[in-house]
């Protein structure tokens, strides 16, 4: 098979979606973000990027402090609505039930089935985003996703985001055990 050349405009797919929360002029603010990852083992540290315009980023800059809430495919118009909206215009907040986070007082998304809340550690400066590097200083799942005491994705029934196509995508079945599927490979390299 031959490769073919295409836009620099390139992703890895997929990309978790999350409603990320802060508060902006003390009033809780969601904001729908594919691009986050996990990018320190101890600390946990988790980055988000934003573009600097967006409201969220100056209330994550002010606040020193933001939320990460994993929605499950029921709140995709939820959460793709928090995406097309600013929270300059529009109080997103009115459609969740919001918590506060104990450590932070960060806002949280009851509905999400996991919640993470992080204090922010580290901002990187970029030349249209800034990169919000934050530890997790407290984590919040409901039960009823949880399989032995750790979140079950096939509970929590995440989506993905794939760009620049921008669409959606349900998580599908597992392909494999993680450092497992690979061991007969392992053993003939031997």
């Amino acid at each position: 098979m031959k490769k073919v050349k295409i836009d620099t405009n390139a992703f890895v797919y997929p990309m978790p979606v999350v409603l990320v929360g802060t508060l902006v002029d003390d009033r809780p603010n969601f904001l729908a973000v594919g691009w986050i990852t996990r990018v320190n083992y101890q600390p946990a540290l988790m980055a988000i990027a934003l573009s600097k315009g967006h409201h969220s980023s100056g209330g994550i800059s002010a606040s020193k402090a933001f939320s990460i809430n994993a929605p499950g495919i029921d709140l995709v118009e939820h959460t793709d609505y928090c995406g097309l909206v600013s929270g300059r215009e529009e109080d997103k907040s009115r459609w969740f039930q919001v918590v506060r986070g104990p450590v932070t007082g960060t806002p949280m998304i009851e509905e999400c089935s996991l919640c993470m809340e992080c204090k922010l550690v580290q901002t990187v400066d970029l030349p249209t985003n800034a990169l919000f590097i934050g530890e997790i200083v407290g984590a919040y799942a409901d039960e009823k996703c949880l399989s032995g005491g750790i979140p079950d994705i096939q509970k929590m029934k995440p989506f993905t985001l794939t760009m620049p196509d921008n669409n959606y995508w349900k998580v599908g079945d597992s392909a494999g055990k993680a450092w497992r599927v690979g061991w007969n490979l392992k053993r003939r390299t031997k």
